[in-house]
């Protein structure tokens, strides 16, 4: 059997040339994911030089400028102050270009590793920042939800007075607190935030992907009618945390924890939910009958589920 020749010297050029401009993309890679400035530009001008119509040149560039203010850029100075005039131009710099970007270049997984320190600076530029309703989301505490910094995100949004009463630091809170110790310590928050919010409580579900809270939102979503008018604000998610009960009794304990709030029909839901449950187990016949009536009469669908697993 003939041997096979071995490549010629052309080929085995050839093959290195396929491959150069995958070696300068690595190095310039690896050179923004260092952040490391000064050796990412020159990397980017190596790569521009041989290859000028590279994919990789305009996103490598967006997030050369976030690094060294290479191009008018809101985050070029990450030291200084940062006005609340500022702020939205800087968070929408970094949400619409800087983020996509640096998943163009450095993928999914790594990008929100890269863009943290981005993040953290701006948070701290934005501390001296009061709280302004007009302007929920120009406020430290979801710069530092962004970064990844659980504990300092929960301290910006509990120097908000009163912000258990108002649904942007309420969800601000509950993520941070979810992300520090885990579901079964948010679960007062939640509650508050749907009566108060279902709009932003659909939104922070979302969020958190966390599989019980989407299983279960799922299951909601697929069973519960409260009749309330579809595009409200999502306000068939008020019952959300009542109708919990009637799927996950033990969580009784922990959502009979949430805070009074306007006393809404979702939340008279909720108490009536985890008193039956208390009233089961006490084995309290004649009270238990009459509550069952109360509930029925507040929120027929919330009874019906209620009913069906007795």
């Amino acid at each position: 059997m003939p041997r096979s020749k071995p490549p010629s010297t052309t080929q085995q050029l050839d093959i290195f040339a396929d491959s150069q401009d995958v070696m300068l993309r690595n190095d310039l890679v690896g050179m923004l994911t260092r952040h490391d400035g000064a050796a990412a530009r020159q990397a980017l001008v190596t790569l521009s030089d041989s290859y000028p119509e590279d994919a990789m040149l305009a996103p490598a560039r967006v997030l050369l400028a976030a690094l060294v203010g290479g191009a008018p850029s809101p985050v070029a100075k990450p030291t200084a102050p940062v006005a609340a005039a500022d702020l939205a131009a800087a968070r929408l710099h970094l949400q619409g270009q800087v983020a996509p970007a640096a998943a163009a270049v450095l993928g999914q997984g790594a990008a929100p590793t890269w863009l943290a320190p981005l993040w953290r600076d701006l948070a701290r530029r934005s501390e001296s920042l009061p709280w302004a309703a007009a302007r929920a989301d120009e406020h430290a505490a979801p710069l530092w939800l962004a970064a990844g910094d659980w504990a300092q995100a929960a301290r910006a949004a509990g120097g908000i007075t009163s912000w258990r009463r108002i649904p942007a630091p309420l969800a601000w809170m509950a993520e941070a607190r979810f992300r520090q110790d885990g579901v079964d310590t948010v679960w007062p928050l939640l509650s508050e935030l749907a009566w108060l919010a279902p709009r932003r409580l659909d939104g922070l579900l979302r969020r958190l992907a966390d599989p019980l809270l989407d299983r279960l939102r799922r299951r909601f979503d697929d069973g519960f009618d409260a009749g309330v008018e579809r595009g409200a604000e999502h306000g068939d998610l008020a019952w959300f945390p009542a109708w919990v009960l009637t799927d996950t009794p033990a969580l009784a304990p922990r959502l009979a924890l949430a805070e009074p709030g306007q006393d809404s029909a979702a939340e008279r839901g909720l108490r009536l939910m985890v008193n039956l449950l208390a009233l089961e187990r006490q084995g309290r016949h004649h009270e238990l009958v009459a509550r069952r009536l109360v509930l029925r009469d507040l929120c027929p669908p919330l009874f019906a589920a209620y009913i069906a697993t007795r």
